[in-house]
């Protein structure tokens, strides 16, 4: 069975940098891993997705340009790099592994998910 679990999360006062982590074990072969975040009294929004051979990656028009989402096959590890942080950045972020027929922006594309991590940007 598939686990993913995220860690690097904190709070960090804007204009700062984050560096999330998400581990996985199980079969992934083929499956894209992509970044969700949720706030409060909202639902899960897409943030960043990454295809199984790092052939290309996609971004949220709201973290284009300060995120980074990278991989590392030998850890079976994703990151997201956030820099410039902003207090509307502030939410549970999630690391998901995409249906192999799903799409990458959706929530329903994906059917693994971790726990979360919680990013809190002070202003």
């Amino acid at each position: 069975q598939v686990q993913l679990v995220e860690s690097g999360g904190g709070l960090v006062q804007a204009g700062g940098s984050l560096r999330l982590s998400c581990a996985a074990s199980g079969r992934t072969f083929s499956r894209h891993v992509g970044w969700f975040r949720q706030a409060p009294g909202k639902e899960r929004e897409f943030v960043a997705a990454i295809t199984w051979s790092w052939s290309g990656t996609y971004y949220a028009d709201s973290v284009k340009g300060r995120s980074t989402i990278s991989g590392d096959n030998a850890k079976n590890t994703v990151y997201l790099q956030m820099n410039s942080l902003k207090p509307e950045d502030t939410a549970v972020y999630y690391c998901a592994l995409g249906k192999y027929s799903g799409s990458i922006y959706m929530p329903r594309d994906y059917d693994y998910w971790g726990q979360g991590t919680q990013v809190t940007v002070s202003s």
